[in-house]
């Protein structure tokens, strides 16, 4: 099992939207075949919390322009581990600490990570 066409056209979205907030680390993994919650997560970090609320904001209204709602959001006001789920995609922007603490990668390291063609 693979991540939908539109699960990937919303993981470059978010990923875009990520990048052009000047988040960090920006990965994306097709987590299909080990969760029936979503095709994909895309994880992010920022350095403050300030900057991981912005880049939340950011990525729900890019993914909005293309017609998919945050049907759950937590975790942006506090800005340590903002949580947008999509359906299709689960997003994650974290603040630098939680990120090296939790290594997300890691626990999923067996998901295929889905190219994003993002500038170096």
């Amino acid at each position: 099992m693979t991540a939908t066409d539109r699960a990937l056209e919303l993981v470059r979205a978010a990923a875009k939207a990520a990048d052009d907030k000047k988040a960090e680390g920006i990965v994306a993994l097709d987590v299909s075949a080990h969760l029936p919650l979503a095709d994909a997560f895309v994880i992010a970090s920022a350095s403050n919390e300030r900057q991981v609320a912005a880049i939340a904001e950011g990525i729900e209204d890019a993914l909005r322009e293309i017609g998919s709602d945050a049907l759950r959001r937590e975790g942006v006001r506090e800005g340590r581990w903002a949580l947008l789920d999509f359906n299709d995609i689960i997003v994650h922007v974290m603040h630098d600490e939680e990120r090296a603490y939790y290594e997300l990668e890691r626990l999923w390291k067996d998901c295929p990570v889905i190219e994003l063609d993002l500038p170096q």
